[in-house]
């Protein structure tokens, strides 16, 4: 398995040093895999039936080994005094807001990757870590990532996120759709967990034409638009709301997709200054190293046990 994953990295890094010794510089450029297929899942959110239960925030963190107290302590409401983002510990999280008039109950949002149409962080990635998948979801690859977390700088919702606190073999974490469970016919934790439907699994076809309908018939409930249809060329996850989408703090972005943003970036810098690749690759390789390193001694704890 190792010897595998070296091969995978020396490949990977002889692909890199090529951009240096046998390329022009501005031919080096991310190779990433986009797969739109026509019947990609999706999420479509109701925020305004969602009540902050954050039971969603259990089944995820249950679902992906990450540390978590018992599911009867996510009632404690005092989180909401704060603002919080995913993270490295917290690939999903729930934030709450005012409504808009003060006798209605507050606005609750799931905020987690958006899992784009056009990802930045695909696009970004120089070594092809990321990855769209056919059922929509955006994935990593923990091998052939090299740390540079271009990723974290590209998205437009600023989700990818480092385990600054691992010395040795970090990794980039983020919401990955639940890849594994939906491959085996399996709905995402979140959504299977969630008691009161906020969140609806489906193809991102029906979804839109399900969110417009909801509108339609509901017009003093929502304001007349969907969140993640177009954005950044279109996400994933689907968004309703009763108020303003930038009073929820979702970032205001055009309908462009992103990527062509991160790729001129990324071949930019490479453009004019190519050592910043053979100084990633070189950094890369020593945190690869000390990774299968670590995992190889607590593999040999393990058996010693």
């Amino acid at each position: 398995m190792i010897n595998e994953s070296r091969r995978k990295f020396l490949k990977t890094s002889a692909l890199i040093g090529a951009g240096i010794t046998g390329l022009s510089a501005k031919s080096v450029k991310a190779g990433p895999k986009y797969v739109l297929d026509e019947n990609r899942m999706g999420v479509l959110v109701d925020t305004t039936i969602c009540i902050g239960c954050r039971k969603c925030e259990w089944a995820c963190k249950t679902e992906h080994d990450l540390p978590t107290q018992p599911i009867e302590s996510y009632d404690d409401r005092s989180v909401f005094e704060k603002m919080r983002r995913p993270d490295a510990k917290a690939l999903t999280v729930v934030n709450e807001y005012p409504s808009k008039e003060t006798d209605q109950f507050p606005i609750n949002v799931k905020v987690q990757c958006m899992h784009c149409d056009k990802p930045a962080c695909v696009s970004a990635c120089i070594v092809g870590a990321f990855s769209k998948e056919e059922n929509g979801s955006v994935i990593w690859d923990t091998d052939k990532c090299i740390g540079c977390r271009y990723c974290m700088v590209a998205c437009p919702f600023q989700v990818p996120a480092f385990e600054f606190e691992k010395a040795w073999h970090p990794s980039i974490r983020k919401c990955d759709f639940c890849f594994e469970r939906t491959k085996e016919g399996k709905l995402p934790a979140c959504i299977e967990i969630c008691p009161m439907e906020v969140l609806t699994y489906g193809t991102r076809k029906s979804l839109v034409e399900r969110a417009h309908q909801k509108i339609s018939l509901y017009p003093d409930r929502y304001i007349n638009y969907v969140y993640g249809e177009y954005e950044v060329g279109g996400t994933s996850w689907l968004y309703l709301a009763s108020k303003d989408f930038a009073e929820l703090q979702f970032p205001k972005l055009g309908t462009n997709t992103a990527p062509g943003v991160s790729e001129a970036i990324q071949h930019g810098i490479f453009a004019y200054f190519v050592p910043p690749v053979a100084l990633y690759a070189l950094l890369g390789g020593v945190m690869w190293i000390n990774k299968k390193k670590a995992e190889s001694n607590k593999h040999k704890e393990v058996l010693h046990e």
